[in-house]
């Protein structure tokens, strides 16, 4: 039965084995992360960025990202341009001398600027956030400095970002990152702090200019309702008052001619005769 002509089946002909998967190649790989963008799979182009997990993008490319809003988990942690650094990178002389010999097809566009090592992934490369500068883990390690080997700024050790690293450096990092987006928070808002009670001091020292100025205004039209009071004449002088309102004040002329009034009070009897 199906054996004719004295052929033996084999295992894999007669059983279906499921497909191991492809192996990637580790080379194309690694040279995929050193000259593409992680996010077009473009070939990187000046300017180069880097966030802070340590990929690299172009940089068209991440505002065309941040426009559109794609929901991309893998780069979630993209929120706008402060969040990545442009890169200070260090051109590789090989590639601009026409007279030499050497097969530099596969050179790196740059190289670190203290040890001259490429920057293709055969070794670990890294960047300060500080600064942007970018240059090999290993000079970092042999020439340990508090300022950048590059340009001079001064930087912490938290804010060494490695690129393209494994997943040990990827949890380092993003524990880095948020450390960092804390501190940023706490400092904005320690800046508004100042800002807010200076305002409370400037709004309470015009309410109380405010105050003492009303006072002072109340005060002057007090002297002055005074100094009129003062200046106003006597009932008797007054040419609008009538006789018989100003009798009613000992000092009319009729009551000055009156003599003085007896010294006692006599009672109603009607048959007191004066």
């Amino acid at each position: 039965m199906g054996a004719d002509g004295g052929t033996i089946p084999r295992r894999d002909e007669l059983v279906k084995e499921k497909k191991k998967p492809e192996k990637k190649d580790k080379t194309s790989e690694q040279k995929h992360k050193w000259n593409d963008c992680a996010i077009s799979q473009l070939p990187l182009q000046q300017p180069v960025l880097s966030c802070e997990y340590g990929n690299l993008y172009n940089k068209e490319s991440v505002i065309e990202f941040l426009l559109e809003k794609k929901d991309l988990d893998k780069f979630s942690h993209l929120r706008g341009l402060k969040d990545v650094k442009e890169l200070n990178l260090t051109d590789n002389p090989a590639l601009s001398r026409e007279d030499d010999k050497m097969d530099i097809s596969d050179a790196s566009k740059y190289v670190c600027p203290v040890t001259g090592l490429e920057m293709s992934g055969k070794h670990r490369f890294c960047f300060i956030w500080d600064c942007g500068c970018v240059m090999s883990e290993r000079a970092l390690k042999e020439v340990p400095s508090k300022s950048c080997h590059k340009c001079g700024k001064e930087y912490n050790s938290d804010n060494i970002i490695i690129l393209n690293g494994d997943d040990a450096d990827f949890e380092k990092m993003k524990s880095n990152m948020l450390a960092r987006r804390q501190a940023a928070k706490l400092a904005k808002k320690s800046r508004k702090r100042p800002a807010a009670e200076a305002g409370e001091t400037t709004s309470k020292e015009k309410k109380i200019s405010k105050t003492d100025k009303k006072a002072e205004q109340n005060g002057a039209s007090k002297v002055k309702t005074k100094q009129d009071k003062s200046k106003t004449k006597s009932v008797q002088e007054d040419p609008a008052a009538s006789d018989t309102y100003k009798s009613l004040f000992t000092t009319c002329d009729e009551a000055k001619k009156q003599g003085k009034q007896h010294s006692g009070w006599v009672s109603c009897n009607p048959q007191y005769f004066r």
